[in-house]
């Protein structure tokens, strides 16, 4: 029996660097989640990247935005087009993977966002996420918020 490749975490990592990037390049195009595959993938040619993360992702991302959106909207106490794109960029990823990743821990999930949101946001945009994401995680992943989250 063979053992599964050692996880990459920096290449995970660098997936969902580019996942904002192209999610951020779609929400301002709205061009076809191949294209903009196909350019990312261009860029990856010898790059430490987890490349069918980052394809999976961005498909699933792109076809399911709306649901996506409905997950952490509720939270958001603004409007879809008052977010700023980075920003959303970053909720639909992280909302993506506390949704239907659940093979990823919350606080993996919360801290990525929160440093993709340093990097490439707001100075305070980061505050913002994380009021959400937080919203989210109790909701989509109760089990798993309960249990972290107990009292010491």
């Amino acid at each position: 029996m063979q053992t599964p490749p050692p996880f990459d975490i920096k290449a995970r990592h660098n997936a969902r660097k580019h996942l904002v990037q192209a999610i951020y390049e779609w929400q301002l195009t709205q061009e076809e989640y191949h294209e903009i595959e196909r350019q990312f993938l261009n860029e990856f040619l010898g790059a430490r990247v987890e490349i069918p993360y980052f394809q999976s992702v961005l498909r699933e991302i792109i076809l399911h935005s709306n649901n996506i959106d409905s997950a952490f909207l509720p939270y958001a106490a603004r409007k879809l087009q008052d977010i700023d794109l980075v920003e959303l960029a970053v909720l639909r990823l992280a909302c993506f993977e506390l949704l239907f990743r659940i093979d990823i821990p919350y606080q993996v999930v919360l801290n990525e966002a929160l440093e993709l949101t340093k990097v490439f946001g707001t100075q305070e945009g980061f505050r913002f996420v994380n009021g959400i994401l937080d919203k989210v995680a109790q909701d989509s992943r109760q089990q798993e918020f309960k249990y972290y989250k107990k009292p010491l």
